[in-house]
């Protein structure tokens, strides 16, 4: 019952589009720190990511989901700091851990479709069975578990902040800005298009995890010395933000927690970019050693404020618009979700703005002239700017890609409930 078959929607060409972008860019900012390893790990992590997203399939998709696990540890594990081999490890061990739980999933699926007359893995054929509710559940347990450690979410987060601290940011970019979207592309695509009963069902036990995530990775990131462990842990924030919205269940929350998606993707790798070039000219990650740099590097300073903005959701910049519709649907949801959400608002800018206090701002602390971004670096951030104050203001393609997949599945969610 296993097909190579492939399909693209909007939400499918969204992450595509997200990923052939950020790659190139990625690639260019790492030139002067990998080697030719790195570089053949990188693109083979794209076209496992690319089939993830491509897959009709769901056998298809598990195996290329597992594949991506393979060029990331070696990614992480061979370029980083001087604890990247038990980052690595401890990355790989939670990750393989959600793919068997999938597995289980993939096993109760043939089971169902034996049952039903003929074995299929096709997503289209999967998404017509009529299947048992103990069943069901079980199933999406076993989805929501896989998916959620690769997003990630709370309590299954733990290996996020050690992997942005140990591999480099180029690193970063493509394990928080494009692997983890398909934990919450699965979500999406596999527990609400195949079991959406059982999501329904399971929606307030998500919520309350999804409102753990957003506070506890916002003040978590508040306390962080290391530049890249605040980066990493304001993701945990965004994950919980985004999968909120999905589990919300209407179609503005599904619509903000798909643009989400893109524009966490791209706040995010502008962040880790410029934290790379940050460390790169002051030999470290901590905070409280580089303080004073806003005068010898203000282009620098401008890039990281500009990126820090978005991500704390600024009016005008293209994440405003993904987190407006997902406090528009937690506030449908129930007043109170609402109210916490919010919150993430506030957080986020006390640590976006805080950070970039104790590193820019007050007397410098440079015992030598410190250059500011060069041609290559600005051409690399360039387009990520753009796209941040593009989106911001026109957010109407993001949206028209989002709707046509949105519509059929809240309409399947309201309907089961």
């Amino acid at each position: 019952g296993v097909h190579w078959a492939l399909e693209m929607d909007g939400f499918g060409k969204l992450m595509v589009m997200l990923t052939v972008v950020l790659v190139p860019l990625v690639m260019v900012a790492a030139v002067k720190d990998h080697d030719k390893r790195w570089y053949a790990w990188a693109l083979a992590l794209e076209a496992f990511a690319l089939l993830t997203f491509t897959a009709g399939d769901l056998f298809l998709f598990y195996i290329a989901f597992e594949a991506t696990l393979i060029p990331a540890y070696f990614m992480i594990g061979q370029h980083g700091g001087p604890n990247r081999a038990r980052a690595a490890l401890k990355f790989l061990m939670f990750q393989l851990g959600g793919g068997l739980v999938l597995l289980g999933a993939l096993i109760g699926f043939f089971v169902v479709s034996s049952e039903a007359g003929a074995p299929s893995y096709l997503i289209s054929d999967l998404a017509q069975l009529d299947i048992g509710t103990n069943a069901e559940r079980w199933i999406f347990v076993a989805m929501f578990i896989a998916f959620a450690v690769k997003a990630p979410l709370f309590p299954v987060h733990t290996w996020l902040a050690d992997t942005t601290e140990q591999a480099t940011t180029p690193t970063s970019v493509l394990l928080v800005c494009v692997l983890d979207k398909i934990g919450t592309f699965g979500m999406i695509r596999l527990c609400l298009g195949l079991v959406p009963e059982a999501s329904a069902w399971a929606t307030p036990v998500v919520v309350v995890l999804a409102l753990i995530s957003i506070v506890y990775g916002a003040v978590l990131a508040i306390g962080q010395d290391d530049l890249l462990r605040l980066i990493g842990l304001t993701s945990l924030s965004h994950f919980g933000l985004i999968t909120l919205g999905i589990f919300a269940a209407t179609r503005e929350g599904l619509v903000g927690a798909i643009l989400y998606m893109v524009n966490h993707g791209v706040a995010t790798a502008a962040m880790f970019l410029i934290a790379g070039f940050l460390i790169a000219r002051r030999g470290t990650a901590s905070i409280s050693s580089m303080r004073g740099m806003e005068k010898a590097t203000p282009v620098l300073a401008g890039t990281f404020l500009i990126a820090g903005l978005a991500t704390a959701g600024l009016p005008g910049l293209s994440q405003f618009v993904s987190e407006i519709l997902v406090l528009i649907s937690a506030f449908d949801y129930n007043w109170l979700v609402g109210v916490i959400a919010v919150t993430a608002i506030v957080l986020a800018a006390i640590y976006v703005l805080w950070a970039y206090q104790r590193i820019f701002t007050g007397p410098a602390q440079l015992s030598k002239p410190v250059p500011d971004l060069n041609r290559r670096e600005v051409g690399v951030l360039a387009p990520l700017l753009v796209a941040l104050l593009f989106f911001g203001f026109v957010p109407g393609p993001l949206i028209s890609a989002a709707q046509p997949v949105v519509a059929p599945l809240v309409d399947v969610i309201q309907a089961g409930e």
